[in-house]
């Protein structure tokens, strides 16, 4: 990775704690960790909706010459001391864990709550160990009834090494627009607890064509599907007002706000010239309304997991600065497929080069990104909860 001469900080890393694998192994859908005769070294971990059509064709016959589902179940997604020693391969300081996609989603009303609190022990456990190099963003238990979801907001806010949660897309089922979903993001805000929003869901797998599931791997959910999906939940709060209902909310997007920094302007312009919202007095100029562009450097920051400095530079003009964007890794995701997963990753690599040939090495800006901006805006020092 490129020297920084300064702190880096991963804001975009993940873990599944032991008692959350436990939870996978038990069930016999997706999300799901099997084992498959076809791939002995490791069970698999299935999370994807696009990977039923491969689930079903391997279980249909386990001895058929079949790619199982799925990806290999390393130490790199459950072993702390793997997290480290991927942070110590990579020069990285400080780690902002958070549990990955689909996060407790799927979990039955009355388990949610009981899970919530031990999926979030076991993190501020990992952090204790480590002072000082280790916070997380916490899991909420978002099938449970409101007020187990609100009191699992007040548990999170006092535990040490909590920065922040994370969200899914779906919120309480009905995705982050829902009404029903406001109680929750104000009390976030009022906790000073920022939201960190990652998706899962992405688009049907009709969209992705018939040829997709057979030739062209997890390619399109995952580089079209995902960002997606992150840019229509985000612009559905925008629409629905939740922005202005709660201004206190605070945002981190995922892969540098999906295709939002591209897409921001002709959003705003297909809302100015929406007849519908016109007359509801929700567009329109001089009306005091907050444009996109008003949220995204008010409200929205965004993790700089892009790839690619032409991505980058977008992504930092649609944040209205640099000072808007953290690093991220992505880890245990991306892993290299032709060299040893115990050395550098490659797509951590992308990322730093994406900031420095975007903004200059060893730049302020660089430093920034990289590390200092998340130290500032979540606050990353013992005993000092995120206040944005």
């Amino acid at each position: 990775m490129a020297s920084t001469k300064s702190r880096v900080v991963d804001v975009h890393t993940h873990m599944y704690p032991p008692s959350y694998i436990d939870i996978l192994r038990s069930r016999s859908e997706i999300p799901v960790v099997r084992s498959f005769p076809q791939a002995p070294d490791h069970p698999r971990l299935v999370l994807l909706a696009a990977e039923q059509p491969a689930l079903d064709a391997a279980l249909a016959d386990p001895t058929a010459a079949v790619q199982p589902p799925g990806r290999p179940l390393t130490p790199h997604y459950a072993d702390l001391a793997q997290k480290l020693h991927f942070m110590d391969t990579h020069a990285i300081d400080i780690s902002v864990l958070s549990l990955a996609n689909p996060w407790l989603d799927f979990v039955a009303p009355d388990d949610a709550p009981g899970l919530a609190r031990q999926v979030n022990a076991e993190f501020d456990a990992m952090c204790a160990s480590r002072p000082g190099r280790l916070f997380f963003f916490a899991a909420l238990p978002l099938t449970a009834p409101a007020p187990a979801i609100l009191e699992s907001v007040a548990h999170v806010r006092g535990l040490p090494h909590c920065r922040g949660v994370i969200l899914g897309t779906s919120g309480l089922g009905e995705g982050l627009d829902d009404p029903a979903l406001l109680p929750i993001l104000r009390r976030l805000a009022d906790a000073d607890l920022p939201v960190f929003l990652h998706p899962h869901y992405g688009l049907p797998n009709e969209v992705w064509g018939p040829r997709a599931a057979a030739e062209y791997g997890h390619v399109l959910p995952l580089a079209l599907g995902f960002p997606v999906e992150t840019t229509v939940a985000v612009a559905r709060m925008y629409l629905a007002g939740v922005f202005d209902a709660v201004p206190a909310l605070r945002m981190l997007l995922a892969h540098s706000g999906g295709t939002l920094p591209f897409l921001a302007g002709r959003i705003e312009s297909c809302i100015v010239h929406d007849g519908q919202l016109l007359r509801e007095g929700r567009a329109g100029k001089g009306k005091g309304r907050r444009t996109i562009w008003d949220v995204l450097r008010e409200q929205v920051y965004l993790d700089a997991v892009v790839y690619s400095e032409v991505g980058l530079k977008a992504a930092i003009g649609a944040a209205g600065g640099a000072g808007r964007l953290m690093f991220g890794t992505d880890h245990p995701f991306f892993p290299p497929l032709e060299s040893d997963e115990q050395g550098e990753w490659e797509s951590v690599g992308l990322n730093a080069r994406a900031v420095m040939d975007a903004v200059g090495e060893d730049s302020e800006e660089a430093r920034g990104i990289m590390g200092e901006n998340a130290v500032r805006i979540l606050r990353l020092e013992m005993d000092q909860p995120a206040t944005l």
